[in-house]
């Protein structure tokens, strides 16, 4: 059998990724022969929901026809050609397009492959910039409680996610954590709002006292993915863009899970109306068809790098930065967001998945049930430490493609999404939620 064979095959040559490989042997893996739309399709005939599009990344189905096509178009023209010294018609269309997109004065975008290559990015492009400006004692960065921004060095530097992070600390560069606004941590009767201000009253504290060695806070914008789709107030960003301001202090916003529409705007920053120095983008960025990020940063950062000495200038570089193929999957991408009024009609899928979803919400063993644009997320009542493991299989088995965050189970569905298979997730969801 097909998918047996490629099983065993994939056991034997590769190491898949943020798993337990001796799991398999009771946790087999899922071959996956062709996708459409918002579904994976196996060998066997078998169909599943990707209600997590496929690691946060799938934004219009998966082998949809106008991403196709433009990849298929620029396939013809240039696959790729080193960025360093050399352009192309694709990155530029793109760079213009985003820093039309992006909130305020953002201006030059630099590229790289993936969400933990734009955080080190940034991260390196604040600490140069206050050497640049003499102040070499900036050196220390700040995130927040629960926060999780990949998992190379720089990047996991600034993560505070244990099961990632600690055995890997004698590796790491000490970095300082202040709070989290998710509103699970409020006091009882203590509304999301209040809570944020509170939280943002110790990061104003911190800074106050430590801002002379901070070059950045890096957060992300509303929603923490990997602490269990953590919501706060944008009450937090409003204020913290102000903090950071008054104390020199750049911000840094990974929006690489959250941005694209994923809360209900193009960029979550824009729910609280700032502009942060730093913007980090990647996964929906090419509809998940490549891996392609970017960092945008304001003129004023920019300008400081721009100079006769090289070691001056920004010599971070990724091989494949700017790859043509994923700039023209990027530009589909942007088209279908303009051309199909996206945001507007996500806004109308989302009444509609809270409605159906008042079943899940209402279940006696759901807690915390919370919705921030296209994300859903709610806590089950478990002592179970098998629990993410044993639902992940389950949901398998009522054709959802579900992986729970500890007791956490989320859905953030490819937008293509129609109130049938909307129905068909929640029916599958409560089905499993029964059983477990």
């Amino acid at each position: 059998m097909i998918h047996k064979n490629l099983r065993e095959r994939s056991l034997k040559a590769v190491w898949h990724p943020c798993s337990q490989m001796k799991q398999h042997e009771t946790l087999p893996l899922v071959p996956i022969a062709r996708g459409e739309g918002v579904w994976l399709h196996d060998f066997d005939g078998r169909r599943y929901l990707d209600a997590i599009s496929s690691w946060w990344v799938n934004l219009f189905g998966h082998a949809n026809p106008r991403i196709n096509n433009a990849i298929r178009d620029q396939l013809e023209k240039l696959e790729h050609v080193m960025l360093a010294g050399f352009t192309h018609e694709p990155v530029v269309n793109l760079s213009e397009r985003l820093n039309e997109l992006a909130p305020g004065k953002l201006g030059h975008c630099f590229y790289s492959s993936d969400g933990a290559s734009a955080i080190e990015t940034a991260l390196k492009m604040s600490f140069h910039y206050w050497c640049n400006n003499d102040q070499p004692e900036k050196n220390n960065f700040v995130s927040l409680q629960n926060s999780y921004h990949g998992e190379t060095l720089g990047a996991l530097s600034v993560t505070n996610v244990a099961l990632f992070k600690d055995i890997y600390a004698p590796l790491l560069r000490h970095s300082a954590q202040v709070p989290t606004p998710d509103w699970r941590y409020a006091e009882e009767g203590e509304s999301p709002s209040n809570y944020a201000l509170r939280a943002v009253a110790i990061l104003e504290k911190y800074l106050a006292e430590n801002h002379t060695k901070i070059a950045a806070l890096i957060v992300e914008p509303l929603v923490q993915g990997a602490a269990g789709m953590g919501m706060y107030h944008p009450d937090y960003l409003k204020h913290a863009s102000k903090i950071c301001n008054e104390y020199h202090v750049h911000l840094i916003a990974d929006e690489i899970a959250v941005g694209f529409g994923r809360t209900g705007t193009m960029f979550a920053c824009e729910q609280a109306n700032i502009t942060p120095d730093f913007l980090c983008l990647a996964k929906g960025l090419s509809g998940g068809y490549l891996p392609l990020s970017v960092v945008l940063t304001t003129d004023a950062i920019y300008q400081v790098f721009y100079h006769d000495e090289a070691t001056r200038g920004f010599l971070h570089s990724h091989t494949h930065a700017g790859n043509a193929l994923a700039c023209r999957a990027a530009l589909a991408t942007l088209d279908i967001f303009e051309q199909d009024k996206i945001i507007d009609a996500n806004r109308t899928k989302t009444n509609y998945l809270n409605g159906a979803a008042q079943l899940l919400a209402s279940h006696p063993k759901v807690r915390n049930f919370r919705n921030c644009g296209m994300i859903w997320a709610f806590e089950v009542e478990t002592v179970d430490p098998a629990f993410s493991g044993k639902f992940f299989q389950a949901a398998l088995n009522q054709e959802l493609l579900l992986r729970p965050l500890g007791n956490t189970v989320y859905f953030m569905p490819p937008y293509i999404i129609n109130n049938q298979e909307m129905d068909f997730l929640v029916a599958g969801i409560l089905q499993v939620l029964d059983s477990c």
